[in-house]
């Protein structure tokens, strides 16, 4: 997939046809060497629309996953950073996430300006996303690290008005988490009420570890779907989710 648009416009441009999208988040610390490969593999076969690199909690550096997949596959690789040091210049695109859920400061600005200026001087492509944490039925890393807590799952309205902020705000994408490893995923209602009040794209993911759970997501309104430990353990189903996507 050579781009010649920004990956920001790569996606709006998906949006605007309601052309779904998947994303393949891959950790570091839990998919390398022959997992990696593996990986990869079934990336170039199947052929999600983004590749995320990151997590919550990270100890392996990214740099290497992106300069192997940079080198091995040409499906867009955006880094989905939970600390300012997962930063790889290899990449296409970072998603600067501002964590709108939560009332830490250093997740809604300070992270950001001890890593802008690099960014910036390197010109690597920023997505700013506004990050929601919900409630996914058990707790999850994301939670301990933040030092936040998530939306209740049961409130939708909260989750809305959150979103509306973000965007307000000059946020340009809006990504709806219930963790890593999450027990739940995040409902139908929630997800339909936040896109009917977007004019931004709308990121799903966390708890989705079933082809139903992914079209349900789908139907409701996700723009993007994001898969991530639901593939480390059986990455098999990159292929019912892609097919999914596909013919959605």
């Amino acid at each position: 997939m050579l781009l010649t648009l920004s990956i920001y416009s790569h996606i709006l441009q998906n949006t605007s046809r309601h052309s779904k999208m998947l994303a393949l988040l891959i950790d570091p610390d839990k998919c390398r060497n022959k997992d990696l490969e593996k990986q990869t593999y079934l990336i170039n076969q199947y052929r999600p629309g983004l590749i995320l690199v990151g997590g919550s909690l990270t100890t392996q550096p990214v740099e290497p996953v992106v300069e192997y997949l940079k080198q091995n596959t040409d499906i867009p690789v955006v880094l989905y950073p939970g600390h300012p040091s997962q930063v790889s210049y290899k990449a296409d695109a970072l998603l600067f996430l501002s964590m709108i859920s939560g009332r830490n400061p250093e997740l809604l600005i300070g992270a950001h300006v001890t890593s802008a200026p690099a960014i910036r001087q390197n010109k690597l492509e920023t997505i700013p996303t506004g990050y929601m944490l919900i409630d996914g039925g058990s707790p999850t890393s994301v939670e301990y690290i933040s030092q936040t807590r998530p939306i209740p799952a049961e409130k939708p309205d909260i989750a809305v008005a959150t979103a509306i902020a973000g965007e307000m705000l000059g946020l340009k994408m809006i990504y709806m988490d219930a963790g890593s490893g999450a027990k739940n995923a995040i409902t139908a209602e929630m997800i339909r009420k936040v896109k009917e009040q977007l004019e931004i794209p709308l990121m799903i993911g966390g708890g989705i570890n079933t082809p139903e759970k992914f079209k349900t997501a789908i139907s409701a309104g996700a723009d993007i779907v994001v898969i991530g430990s639901a593939l480390e353990k059986t990455p098999e189903l990159l292929r019912d989710f892609s097919e999914i996507t596909a013919h959605s």
